[in-house]
């Protein structure tokens, strides 16, 4: 076994984990998913799982595979248990979103859609940022942070190491370090 395969099973691990707590959440009532956001992970992750894989990132895009399966999920139940605050901000952010990932999908070219992948989940993370720091009590904390954890271990995994296979993993690390931050120094604590 080598080392990028051991790091891509913790990352795959980390990432079925961490939406334990938040889907525990959700059914419990506390967490509240924002829609526009898990609509838009789903389809970055599985648009960045082909990406990654055409640049050779090789076992690393199983964490994105796992998670984008995870977000669809997610993105069906909130529905019926998300966020009802749907605020006109949200409303841009979604809309931009699905602009940058038209244009995205418009590309062949990995390095250029993996750019615009990485911009589109910027904007997309947004109105979670948004809800995290307005609504903490909302959000939980401990599915952000794992997740930035496995982002970790996925560019550990990483087969070969360049803008197209790294960007977008460490860039949804942050944002996610941040969201979870936000919930913790907000108010909630970590659950």
């Amino acid at each position: 076994m080598t080392i990028q395969i051991l790091f891509a099973g913790v990352s795959s691990i980390i990432s079925v984990l961490c939406f334990i707590p938040y889907l525990r959440d959700i059914f419990r009532g506390t967490t509240k998913p924002h829609s526009y956001t898990w609509f838009i992970w789903a389809g970055l992750q599985t648009i960045v799982a082909q990406a990654m894989w055409s640049a050779g990132a090789g076992i690393a895009i199983a964490s994105s595979a796992i998670g984008a399966v995870l977000c669809a999920i997610i993105f069906l139940l909130s529905f019926r248990y998300g966020t009802k605050h749907i605020t006109a901000f949200d409303t841009v952010c979604f809309i931009g979103a699905l602009g940058a990932m038209t244009a995205y999908l418009l590309f062949h070219n990995a390095l250029l859609s993996v750019i615009f992948a990485t911009l589109t989940d910027i904007i997309g993370t947004l109105p979670t940022l948004r809800k995290a720091y307005q609504e903490p009590w909302t959000e939980t904390a401990s599915t952000h942070l794992l997740s930035s954890g496995a982002g970790a271990f996925a560019l550990l995994a990483l087969a070969t190491f360049s803008v197209t296979t790294m960007l977008y993993v460490s860039v949804t690390m942050v944002l996610d370090f941040i969201c979870g931050a936000l919930v913790i120094t907000r108010g909630k604590g970590v659950k």
